[in-house]
């Protein structure tokens, strides 16, 4: 047996560390056990990379939903989406006319998206980012017909959904008159901007729903406060949503109150423009770009 410098052998005291070291593991940091690490690493935030592949992944899958599909769901949001239009229109009657009724009324905005986003339907200006992520990374041919696809699709059968809506209310009766009146006062609301400024308030609103599918890999259990806290702002800062908004010129259309060149030119392509462009040009796009380098 070898003595070193007169140290004494401790074979009891050797097993104890390396049982201790089993336990720990070799990543662990000094006094930290491999419970608490797995908590640290429960709650660290997902890293963009992550986001994005998580993101494009689900586009993946939604470029190649049959087209059937796409389409019932589609359908199903447009008539989702249009209950924020009769939540507003509800609140906006009962409430009474005084400064703060619109911090109120415009919470009723938030009900068709929670119904839309919850409810996992598809809703056009949630695919502006998750069918662009996996085609601004592969840009082939194949990856731009198919994102072509889904838009075309999901855009159509979204107005199909809103139509319904505004066919039901203006000639099915199923709202009241005084009900009706708060719907076509919103409709109203929105229907006054020119189409210069229905174009540059859709913009922001096709960015903040981006933003809103950006955060949702990262709000496990908190998705419900998201969605409203996102559609609140949209509906606060008076910005103009493609789907939502084609409820409400519908209303007016069906009612005789607008015509087709002013629902079109007026409302639906301009503010379809804008929420393309803060969607996918402003948010998707540098969403890619900010973690290109590190895929």
């Amino acid at each position: 047996m070898r003595h070193g410098g007169g140290r004494r052998s401790d074979p009891i005291g050797r097993e104890a560390k390396t049982m201790e070291a089993d336990k720990s593991g070799p990543d662990d940091e000094p006094g930290i056990s491999r419970e608490e690490r797995e908590d640290v690493e429960e709650h660290q935030k997902l890293r963009a990379p992550l986001v994005y592949e998580i993101i494009r992944a689900e586009g993946e899958k939604e470029l190649r939903r049959p087209v059937a599909s796409l389409w019932w769901s589609g359908v199903a949001a447009g008539l989702g989406i249009s209950f924020s239009v009769v939540a507003e229109g509800l609140l906006h009657r009962h409430l009474p006319d005084a400064p703060w009724r619109p911090l109120v009324e415009n919470l009723g905005y938030c009900f068709g998206f929670l119904i839309v986003v919850l409810g996992r339907l598809q809703l056009f200006t949630e695919n502006t980012i998750t069918a662009v992520l996996p085609l601004a990374k592969t840009r082939t041919a194949r990856n731009f017909l198919l994102t072509g696809r889904l838009w075309g699709v999901v855009f159509a059968a979204n107005m199909v959904g809103t139509m319904l809506f505004a066919l039901s209310a203006v000639f099915v009766g199923l709202y009241t008159a005084d009900q009706l009146g708060g719907l076509f006062a919103i409709a109203h609301h929105l229907m006054a901007k020119t189409p210069m400024e229905m174009l540059w308030h859709a913009v922001p609103a096709g960015f903040l729903v981006a933003a809103m599918v950006w955060m949702m890999p990262s709000a496990e259990g908190s998705e419900f406060w998201v969605i409203l806290s996102i559609t609140y702002l949209i509906a606060l800062g008076d910005f103009a949503h493609v789907i939502a908004g084609s409820a409400e010129a519908f209303l007016l259309l069906l009612s005789g109150e607008i015509g087709v060149v002013k629902t079109l030119f007026g409302f639906l392509v301009p503010t379809f423009v804008g929420n393309v462009l803060g969607g996918t040009l402003l948010f998707a796009l540098l969403a890619y770009g900010q973690v290109k380098e590190e895929l």
